[in-house]
């Protein structure tokens, strides 16, 4: 979207509301559904998108409080588009009290909590189809930890300069690109063979001290759990832009399988407008794969059905196969039959059990990598 198209849909969405005021007509905000409901998969796509369904806001008793936070924070956002301000929403949180704690009359829109004001936001960007960096609004997160020998990363700025890192002058620092990576212009500086996304920060961390990218062409990415809408739009860069092959390295566990991986692979049906830019369709799951534990004879564990997060990743798991449209669709066959198995077999089994294979090799785990990538061994 481009900077003057807000202003000019808020200018439109205020007038209408005010005209259906003084008209005597009660104002309607509608927004594009954001869940699971309301998500659909094409695999020619390869991540979620909208449906048809909408979410209708008219102005009555029960909507009169979040149809006038809108406006409110709304307000608060086209004053930083203006002025070029950014805030996170944690900030945006405290900004929006201070104006109630300087205009009393505004006390009945005052926030509890951020969640309150982080759901208005969200709403806001929903009912605009923008995203929330075009809102001046950022999130405090950061794309994964990332390490490469062959890889140069330029950023514009926001003077118009460029600045340009080299991630092997970093050592074994990590490069942490910002959460709006479609600023930034991606360069090999030699063929790069492949991208390893691992969920583990400290086993990236790992990986790259003990020599992983001195002796593979290659761009690892530490992604420290669910990944963040920052990891995603990294990860979509590096597809994008570098045309390399992308591999997922976590845990064997339906959370994984659901919360982690198909975010990163088609998004969230929470991020239904953003999954375009933040999601990497081409990633694939290199394990740990249900194989691999008789093939290594890897370090498994017995799923605790009397742990209540156990227990829900279990259940997500049974509903996403009857359920999410990216576990139904056929192309995605191979991840069901995951989820399948981890349903029969309840069992889990951990990314660092690779490390168990052979103990005093410090670098087995990147060898039974390397030699899953080169024999097609993921899914």
């Amino acid at each position: 979207m481009r900077d003057d198209d807000i202003p000019k849909l808020s200018r439109e969405l205020c007038n209408k509301m005010l005209a259906d005021l003084e008209n005597a007509r009660r104002p309607v905000l509608e927004a594009i559904k954001c869940s699971l409901d309301n998500s659909r998969y094409n695999p020619k796509v390869g991540y979620l998108t909208p449906g048809d369904k909408r979410v209708r806001s008219e102005l009555n008793v029960a909507s009169v409080q979040k149809m006038s936070r809108s406006i409110f924070i709304l307000e608060i956002l086209l004053r930083n588009i203006e002025t070029g301000a950014v805030n996170t929403k944690r900030e945006l949180y405290y900004i929006a009290k201070g104006e109630v704690r300087h205009s009393p009359e505004l006390r009945a829109l005052d926030f509890t909590d951020q969640s309150e004001s982080d759901s208005i936001i969200d709403f806001i960007c929903e009912m605009m189809e923008c995203y929330r960096e075009d809102l001046n609004c950022y999130a405090n997160d950061r794309g994964g930890q990332t390490y490469s020998n062959q890889l140069v990363v330029t950023e514009l700025l926001s003077d118009g300069t460029k600045a340009v890192v080299d991630l092997s002058s970093l050592g074994t620092s990590p490069f942490q690109p910002k959460n709006r990576p479609q600023s930034l212009t991606l360069k090999a500086k030699k063929k790069i063979d492949f991208c390893l996304v691992v969920e583990s920060e400290g086993t990236a961390n790992t990986f790259v001290t003990n020599g992983f990218c001195k002796r593979n062409n290659s761009i690892l990415l530490g992604a420290q759990g669910v990944p963040s809408n920052a990891v995603r739009g990294w990860c979509k860069l590096i597809q994008d832009q570098l045309k390399v092959p992308i591999y997922f390295f976590g845990d064997l566990d339906a959370y994984t399988l659901q919360n982690i991986f198909r975010t990163l692979k088609a998004g969230s049906a929470a991020s239904l407008i953003r999954n375009s830019d933040f999601s990497a369709p081409d990633v694939r799951f290199l394990g740990v794969l249900p194989e691999d534990i008789k093939k290594y004879d890897l370090t498994d564990y017995p799923v605790k059905e009397n742990d209540i997060q156990e227990a829900r990743a279990l259940k997500k798991a049974s509903d996403a196969l009857k359920n999410d449209p990216f576990f139904r669709d056929k192309k995605n066959k191979g991840l069901s039959r995951i989820l399948e198995w981890l349903l029969k077999n309840k069992r889990r089994c951990e990314q660092q059990s690779f490390f168990t294979v052979d103990p005093r090799d410090p670098i087995m785990p990147e060898k039974i990598i390397v030699e899953k990538i080169k024999r097609g061994d993921f899914i």
